[in-house]
């Protein structure tokens, strides 16, 4: 028989046990401060019509704080290994509810096209729904195509924020349709991998 000390067995007396991972740390923290800096960025973009423009640019600034809380918490929780439940479900669920303020925002403002607000909403509302559902599976990994996305869509986004006309603003539109485009395509390869009846969702998507 093997005894707790047992040099050819496991010692269960100094064996470690892995520790559930505390809700209460920084990358979750940032999490929720997104959230709450989402009303904020949206009564700044929208007071006076959208015509003032030092609230544009306070509009900017948070959106910018906001995006950058985005990759400081993903940074953390992967590197200090604080990847939790709540930060898994509420982490997509702050970076929609930011893209979608902004989206619906510059639309409200006649800056974007309802069709592009329509489309990426849709999108980014069935992908969310579609990896809670399958989960249990894994999470399909993000692609080159789905971290482009996210970096096109904040750059059109920041651009039409900025209270700057010309060619600045329409700099920004065309990087929405770009925006669009690859979150279309990247939203088919999304679900083409999730009902692949032989596919392996692994590690996290976008």
């Amino acid at each position: 028989m093997i005894g707790p000390h047992d040099p050819d067995g496991p010692d269960l007396a100094t064996a470690t046990v892995p520790q559930p991972v505390s809700p209460w740390n920084l990358p979750n923290a940032l999490t929720v401060l997104r959230i709450a800096l989402v009303p904020l960025f949206g009564w700044l973009l929208l007071s006076g019509g959208g015509d003032d423009a030092g609230l544009r640019w306070w509009a900017l600034a948070v959106f910018l704080v906001a995006i950058g809380t985005d990759w400081v918490d993903g940074h953390l929780a992967r590197r200090q290994g604080l990847i939790t439940a709540f930060g898994k479900l509420m982490d997509p669920i702050a970076d929609k509810a930011l893209i979608g303020t902004a989206l619906v925002g510059l639309s409200l403002l006649s800056q974007l096209s309802w069709w592009v607000t329509v489309v990426i909403l849709v999108r980014e509302v069935g992908i969310t729904l579609m990896r809670f559902v399958v989960i249990r599976r894994g999470v399909i990994p993000a692609s080159k195509g789905g971290k482009l996305k996210t970096v096109l869509q904040a750059v059109g986004i920041a651009v039409l924020v900025a209270p700057v006309a010309g060619w600045f603003q329409d700099l920004g539109l065309w990087v929405m349709y770009a925006a669009t485009l690859v979150t279309v395509v990247t939203g088919v390869d999304y679900v083409r991998q999730a009902l692949a009846p032989t596919g392996r969702p692994r590690a996290g998507g976008s």
